[in-house]
């Protein structure tokens, strides 16, 4: 599939002279580094230092400088990635109304002062975590590698697979977070990323749901604009089965952590298998969004709980 040439000059100009529209550069920046994806992917980072942390018998406020180099590299590595990415897509996201107001978009941040944002970030990023340990800066760079060359550039506008591309690069969150610890890993740590990888496609096939119309017109060619809603519910059911097995090879951490883990589970199958039943499609979609944030939060903060009643001998 060739890359999709859009038409959006004349939105784009209609898009910054929306009347009464007068955004901060703060509100600016946060839209521009997409400011949930990079607090959510801290939070599994975050995750995968703590339990390398607890998985080596060290102690976290021994650590607490590596802690802050890591946090802050992670945090830079993928804020960049995400500059990058709306600097790129600022042809597409005009059509959809979730991402026409992007100061990519509007024009309140200059494109090419965009670009250097998201270069800046990157390396500086990158240089941080070079600070903690080789393993962890490398794994930082094949996910954002992933995401922007992989993801943004080659597959979001040719291939449906473009959702899998990029659950890649959001999976890698916690490696770099163990990495920076134990550059070694532990089996753990690549439960951690299956986890990741796994859970971003029933998450994202629901926003893309949700959104079908607006990827149709910036042609994105999402699963359900390809292949309908039918066999997108059929995917999401299928991807969140996949999760089931997980928790039970993270059994170090304990009874409680496994019990919550796959009644978490058993509660997203239900609803996913419950969509092919239902009259409406995008109240299910928004179901299944919902449900898997609370879905992410709820298991990682899990796995940080009950190490505290879980201690390693």
């Amino acid at each position: 599939m060739d890359k999709v040439e859009t038409t959006t000059k004349p939105l784009i100009e209609r898009s910054s002279c929306i009347k009464g529209e007068n955004p901060t550069f703060f509100a600016d920046l946060k839209a521009l580094i997409k400011v949930g994806i990079v607090n959510s992917n801290l939070i599994t980072a975050f995750a995968g230092f703590w339990l390398a942390i607890h998985f080596t018998g060290t102690s976290f406020t021994a650590n607490w400088g590596l802690f802050l180099l890591t946090m802050a590299g992670s945090a830079l590595v993928i804020a960049g990635g995400c500059i990058m990415n709306n600097w790129y897509d600022a042809d597409i996201d005009p059509v959809m109304s979730r991402t026409k107001t992007r100061p990519s978009v509007t024009g309140s941040i200059p494109r090419n002062r965009i670009l250097m944002m998201g270069v800046f970030s990157s390396v500086l990023g990158h240089v941080l975590l070079l600070f903690t340990t080789l393993e962890a800066a490398i794994i930082a760079f094949l996910g954002w590698f992933t995401y922007v060359v992989l993801y943004t550039v080659w597959s979001k506008r040719r291939y449906t697979l473009n959702t899998a591309i990029g659950s890649f690069s959001g999976a890698v969150p916690p490696l770099i977070g163990w990495a920076a610890v134990d550059p070694g890993l532990h089996s753990v740590a690549f439960v951690l990323f299956l986890i990741m990888f796994i859970w971003q496609t029933p998450h994202f096939l629901a926003l893309a749901m949700k959104k079908t119309k607006e990827y149709k017109a910036a042609g994105v060619p999402m699963l359900p604009v390809v292949h309908g809603f039918e066999m997108t519910k059929r995917q999401i059911a299928v991807y969140i089965a996949c999760l089931f097995p997980l928790p039970f090879y993270m059994w170090e951490l304990g009874p409680v952590f496994i019990v919550i883990a796959t009644l978490l589970n058993i509660g997203w199958l239900i609803m996913s298998i419950s969509g092919f039943f239902v009259k409406n499609d995008l109240k299910w979609a928004n179901m299944i969004f919902v449900y898997s944030l609370n879905y992410l939060t709820i298991l990682f903060l899990m796995m940080v709980v009950v190490t505290f009643e879980f201690p390693l001998s």
